[in-house]
């Protein structure tokens, strides 16, 4: 896997972004990727964010659906502790009852008080988690809606799950974004950015 990480920075000239579970992932993913990424379920892992915060790279840390806006607080330190001062905090949405995600877009600005980039996770946030089929589901078809209202909460970046094809996507098919619709959402985001900015 890291293999072709590395192979895909270098052909296109891009910065990689990638999780990791483990402090035993850290040390070896940090040599090939730009940024670190905590999955939310191990968002209070303090091992995994000290190894992560020592590693000289910047910190992706997705808010996990269970914790409030104000707890990244806690995060944020422990990261710091370990001398990482580069770092990103993820809104993926909140578990409400059984089976549904929400988002409160007054987290959005609760976040960026602490100082740090927030970033807004536009696929994982309608994800439905996984029922009596066992597979994780989604409402692709709000994916933009969402996206508009977070980048006109103040998000400082988006993050997004695309495929060429969706319904044959091998990982979570339901909330994959189509790629030949991304340009022209991303636009009127942008569009939007610059009226929050003007």
């Amino acid at each position: 896997g890291l293999k072709m990480l590395a192979d895909v920075k270098k052909r296109f000239d891009l910065k990689i972004i990638t999780d990791v579970h483990s402090t035993a992932e850290v040390e070896k993913v940090a040599e090939v990727v730009d940024i670190l990424q905590i999955p939310a379920f191990l968002c209070r892992q303090t091992d995994l964010l000290l190894a992560a915060g020592k590693a000289g790279k910047c910190v992706n840390v997705k808010k996990g659906q269970f914790l409030p806006p104000e707890s990244m607080k806690f995060v944020i330190k422990k990261l710091g502790s370990a001398g990482c001062n580069e770092v990103f905090i993820t809104e993926r949405g909140s578990s409400f009852g059984h089976g549904k995600l929400v988002v409160d877009f007054t987290g959005i600005p609760l976040i960026k008080k602490f100082g740090y980039p927030v970033v807004f996770d536009a696929t994982h946030s309608v994800q439905i988690p996984p029922a009596g089929d066992r597979v994780t589901g989604g409402k692709r078809e709000n994916i933009p809606d969402l996206l508009y209202a977070a980048v006109g909460a103040g998000v400082d970046g988006i993050f997004m799950e695309v495929h060429p094809d969706p319904d044959k996507a091998l990982c979570d098919k339901g909330s994959q974004f189509p790629l030949s619709e991304v340009k022209e959402v991303l636009k009127k985001a942008k569009d939007i950015y610059q009226v929050i900015h003007r």
